[in-house]
């Protein structure tokens, strides 16, 4: 991305009548609701914007960007016709005022690349409506604006491109692997006292385990989660350490865990690690750009090059992007003026529990601009029927009920009501007329049936309305693909309705990413093959068949710890469990097929073990050609390995496509499966949200089984949650009650990563709810598994917390056929 101008073409603005222009801002001001008038109406100074789902933000941000532009253009000619009369008098001078732009650009931050090419779109469209020239302003992602300015001073920044390379996320992958070696060999004491938790009783098969759960769950989640919360927010290795002595440390039964000062450890040998193989991250980038404008010359400049910064998105910002984000649109001059217009849904956060986005600090931003008059809100919006938007403000009302919050713990949602669009409104077919009533909410007897009466409600919905969308909206893609299945196999699983028969395709987002999976489960199933007795290799073999849901979940660790015990018994062996034996014969088979089959047909026999369907198979194939290209003359086992452990690194692989991907999840009369998190920033005419029970939505903090030697808590989550309570502090955010110095212990720090989840959930589920136009449909069947890694395991289920009380508020909602 380049802050230097919009290119135009070489003629001069048009010069359309300024009457004309006039005519047409004004148009365009009237065609905004209220919250979008005053983000055209702003001239200066912060003002927050929070806009609820279906409000028109990019829109009204856009048609705001170019209303600003053109008052900028005006006022700047107007001062120029003052300052040089004699100029505008000359007739035929060459130098048209008519060309000229005030110095500074606007610029437009936005969350995605595709999001940046549309709000691009629509900022030209809209100027070129009012006459003038796409210039003055640059859209970027925030990544690609500190990259440019990191770039434009290599020397201030520290990175130069020339040498550095962005790291992928199987790099990073890999190295937090090797940080994790460095770390234990490093601190024995300590990695000891982890492997002796809170009660140890010496066993050595027991000891085994639990390195293995350490080396390849534990210490990689715990360096994965810190790297990022700790960079995101402008914290090194050796504050970390510092924030560790603040900290009440955790003491049961003679553990003492640092959790930060492992956490700095692991952090600081990353750190090393992608400094000497001169890779950067995404955080690098915002740090970059930051020492760059900490020199004060440098500042003053970049800060006279933007004028003034739009924001989207705002409540997924990190502290250190808001930072970046405020120092450019401080005024030169004046650095008590921010130019700063920033627009987002803090109900709309939800991705705070596994990026450092923390949606505390934009509801602080809203609640500063509110206290000084300059909060706009965004709360009119077209996109559902009424009853629909009822239900969504409901659930923000009953939830924040329940769950008022305390101390550092907010309420999930920020009090903001949806409020349909005036009838005079011009965006078309606004607040559109329901399906029904609006809302279903079903409870059948089990997720089978659950399925059948989505595809029941399906048929009958696109008889009436062919050019229809649709979409189910799940938690997670093995609710997707449950679906799919049974919805793309009607008669092999008793489904009284077959979708494909009447022209209606079910298309399942998560089995793209499946397909883009498939070089890394290859990769797995053919190290084991080449080294069988590897702990880790047996570990990542048995974790793809486990995924792929071939064999049962179970604790892989106490089976990869001694594989020859596992993969050949002797009769002085304790017996294995069906679950192992299964395990067990898969592997046995693949290392059978490994010495009778010719090298060249391994991928295809894994891909048919796995079970890949037909474009899954395709995809696999076209992999198995690569490597052949790739390996001639050399089709060793090593030479294999070695170029597909270069494409997983790499990720430059491209699984095969069967479909058309634009505008694949919006197709009409295609039934899409995506997931919730997915979903937003979509719409669809009938949304489906299946499988609304309270153990996965709002779910809690598990956990798992094999982890809770260290205590009844994950060092991950508790580290999450003492960084953040450290950033709350620094920037004046932490609860009043609180010594200022002191972090939050582990018992502390759990109950508060909990509660992070449990808002996020809810968010999630209100995100989901806002996607539907016409018609919403809910349920939670009596029977449900547990985990979705053994879905035919069905047992008692209790519903969501809110959907009983959905049912009381909108008993009109309980459908009585399908």
């Amino acid at each position: 991305m380049s802050i230097s101008p919009e290119p135009i073409a070489s003629e001069p603005v048009a010069s359309e009548p300024i009457a004309s222009r006039s005519q047409m801002f004004d148009r365009l001001r009237q065609s905004l609701r209220p919250g979008q008038q005053r983000m055209a109406d702003w001239q200066g100074g912060a003002l927050a914007v929070s806009a609820v789902p279906g409000s028109g933000k990019s829109t009204g941000m856009a048609i705001a960007a170019a209303l600003f532009l053109a008052r900028r253009y005006l006022s700047h000619l107007e001062a120029e016709e003052l300052n040089a009369p004699e100029l505008n008098a000359g007739a035929g001078d060459s130098q048209a005022l008519s060309a000229t732009f005030p110095s500074g650009q606007l610029i437009l931050v936005t969350f995605t690349r595709s999001a940046v090419a549309n709000l691009k779109s629509k900022v030209r469209q809209y100027l070129k409506a009012l006459a003038l020239a796409p210039q003055g302003f640059a859209v970027s992602t925030l990544h690609g604006l500190a990259l440019n300015i990191a770039t434009r001073h290599p020397t201030l920044s520290g990175l130069n491109l020339s040498q550095a390379t962005l790291v992928s996320p199987n790099q990073s992958s890999r190295l937090i692997r090797t940080c994790v070696e460095q770390w234990i060999s490093a601190h024995p004491k300590i990695y000891q006292q982890l492997i002796e938790g809170q009660q140890f009783d010496g066993e050595e098969a027991e000891r085994l385990r639990r390195q293995s759960v350490l080396r390849t769950e534990v210490l990689p989640d715990l360096a994965f989660t810190v790297i990022h919360e700790a960079k995101s927010s402008g914290l090194l290795p050796d504050d970390l350490r510092n924030l560790g002595r603040d900290t009440v440390r955790y003491l049961a039964e003679g553990a003492d865990y640092d959790v930060l000062a492992i956490a700095a450890g692991l952090y600081e040998r990353y750190q090393v690690l992608l400094r000497s193989r001169n890779f950067i991250d995404y955080d690098d980038m915002i740090l970059a750009a930051l020492r760059v404008l900490e020199d004060e010359a440098t500042r003053r400049h970049w800060q006279t090059q933007v004028c003034a910064v739009f924001e989207d998105e705002a409540q997924d910002s990190s502290p250190l992007q808001t930072r970046l984000l405020k120092i450019l649109a401080t005024d030169p001059v004046d650095s008590q003026l921010l130019n700063l217009i920033r627009v987002g849904d803090p109900n709309q956060a939800i991705n705070s529990t596994f990026t450092p986005a923390d949606p505390l600090f934009f509801r602080a931003f809203c609640q500063a601009c509110d206290r000084l008059g300059q909060l706009a809100e965004m709360d009119q919006a077209g996109r559902s029927s009424p009853l629909i938007i009822e239900a969504a403000n409901f659930v923000l009302s009953w939830v924040n009920q329940k769950y008022p919050g305390e101390g550092e713990n907010e309420a999930p949602f920020r009090t903001q009501a949806i409020h349909p669009v005036p009838p005079t409104d011009p965006q078309p077919n606004a607040n559109p007329a329901p399906e029904g009533v609006g809302l279903e909410i079903r409870f059948p007897p089990d997720v089978h049936q659950t399925v059948n009466l989505i595809g029941l409600r399906i048929a009958e919905l696109f008889a009436l309305h062919p050019e229809a969308r649709a979409a189910v909206l799940v938690r997670e893609n093995r609710q997707g693909r449950y679906i799919a299945e049974r919805l793309q196999n009607p008669t092999i699983y008793g489904l009284d309705v077959d979708l494909s028969q009447q022209g209606i395709d079910v298309y399942d987002v998560g089995d793209r990413d499946r397909h883009s999976h498939i070089p890394a489960e290859m990769l797995s199933l053919l190290q084991f093959l080449d080294r069988p007795h590897s702990p880790d290799n047996l570990k990542a073999a048995l974790q793809t068949l486990v995924d792929r849901r071939l064999i049962p979940t179970q604790d892989l660790n106490a089976l990869a710890v001694l594989p020859e015990q596992f993969l050949y018994p002797t009769p002085l062996d304790p017996p294995q469990a069906e679950s192992v034996l299964q395990a067990r014969r898969y592997c046995t088979g693949l290392l059978r097929a490994r010495l009778e089959l010719p090298q060249y047909q391994l991928i295809p026999f894994l891909a048919m073990t796995l079970q890949y369907e037909q474009s899954e198979l395709a995809t696999a194939d076209k992999l198995a050609e690569r490597l052949a290209q790739q390996t001639v003359g050399n089709p060793a086992m090593a030479a294999v390995l070695e170029a597909l452990e270069e494409i997983v690194r790499s990720e430059r692989f491209e699984p095969v496509e069967t479909d058309d991907p634009e505008q694949r999840y919006i197709r009409p009369k295609q039934l899409t499966i995506i997931t919730m998190h997915k979903a937003k920033g979509l719409d669809w005419d009938f949304v489906f949200i299946p499988f609304l029970h309270e153990h996965v939505l709002p779910g809690n903090l598990r956990v798992l089984p094999q982890m809770q030697f260290l205590g009844d808590f994950t060092l991950s989550e508790v580290a999450r949650a003492q960084i953040r309570a450290h950033v709350h502090q620094a920037s004046g955010h932490a609860s009043s009650g609180r010594s200022p110095s002191a972090l939050p212990n582990i018992s502390i720090a759990w109950e508060r990563a909990k509660w992070l989840k449990l808002a996020e959930e809810y968010r999630l589920l209100y995100v989901a709810m806002t996607r539907a136009k016409r018609l919403l449909w809910m349920s939670a069947a009596y029977k449900a598994p547990f985990s979705w890694s053994n879905p035919d395991n069905l047992d008692g289920r209790s519903p969501c917390p809110v959907l009983p009380a959905l049912v009381k508020q909108f008993p009109q909602a309980i459908r009585k056929k399908t």
